[in-house]
């Protein structure tokens, strides 16, 4: 995972000379130390980082981005006080109630990778409606990684190919990466995480095996355009081998 501050000195490239990722995904980590850092509750910090969705989502749609997954929720999450779950599940409701007929406007096709058990039978009705509704939209793909672990979606796989009856002999990786969440998007190019952390998180474990990894110090809320590009233009200068070498 390469961190972006020797980045911070290279003078940007004319946005028509990037290279632009068909998959990006964005680890959006740093929500609860932006809110401490200006004396505020940890929920404040999360109600700034839906803010800061709707400025990304523009800036990908512009930048002719065609799949976004977003790290919202794990399923590790769960362990958090049971005020801040609360919080975070009544964020995205309202969030879906608030952006839903927007974004179907624009084009934005919502998925939803995870598990929905454990959520409130409501809010999974919401989360039905958007992607039923959103579902013939092609201008953007959303994944929306809530209640999300990549062990838990490797797992999840394995127990549809158990279930399917799929012969052992037929399972190679991309019959496996059918039976993913994202079985038929192709893996991301690229994977952001913000907040300065230099770990996956149990995010795409098997999905960014060969993605290229950025990481900024940079708290999601204050991820903006100007960030996203200085992502972009570090994404730009890599040469992406697949474990091969280059003739």
């Amino acid at each position: 995972m390469t961190s972006n501050k020797s980045s911070e000195l290279v003078t940007e490239r004319p946005i028509t000379q990037l290279r632009i990722p068909y998959h990006l995904a964005i680890i959006m980590d740093g929500n609860g130390r932006w809110a401490r850092a200006r004396g505020l509750p940890r929920l404040a910090g999360h109600r700034a980082g839906t803010e800061n969705l709707r400025r990304i989502l523009r800036a990908c749609v512009d930048l002719g981005i065609k799949v976004l997954t977003i790290y919202a929720f794990s399923t590790e999450n769960w362990e958090r006080p049971k005020s801040e779950v609360r919080g975070l599940m009544s964020i995205l409701e309202r969030v879906i109630d608030r952006e839903l007929d927007e974004l179907n406007a624009n084009g934005v096709q919502i998925r939803h990778l995870g598990r929905l058990e454990g959520i409130s039978e409501r809010l999974q009705r919401k989360i039905k409606y958007a992607l039923e509704l959103t579902a013939h939209n092609d201008r953007l793909i959303l994944n929306v990684a809530f209640n999300y672990g990549g062990r838990a979606e490797i797992v999840d796989a394995v127990r549809r190919l158990i279930t399917g009856g799929v012969p052992t002999e037929q399972v190679d990786e991309a019959l496996f990466s059918r039976y993913l969440y994202t079985g038929d998007l192709p893996d991301p190019d690229l994977i952001v995480r913000t907040g300065g952390e230099l770990r996956v998180s149990n995010f795409l474990i098997w999905q960014g095996a060969y993605a290229e990894y950025y990481t900024t110090p940079t708290f999601w809320p204050g991820f903006d355009r100007k960030e996203l590009l200085k992502a972009l233009e570090q994404y730009s200068r890599r040469e992406r081998r697949f474990g091969g070498l280059k003739s």
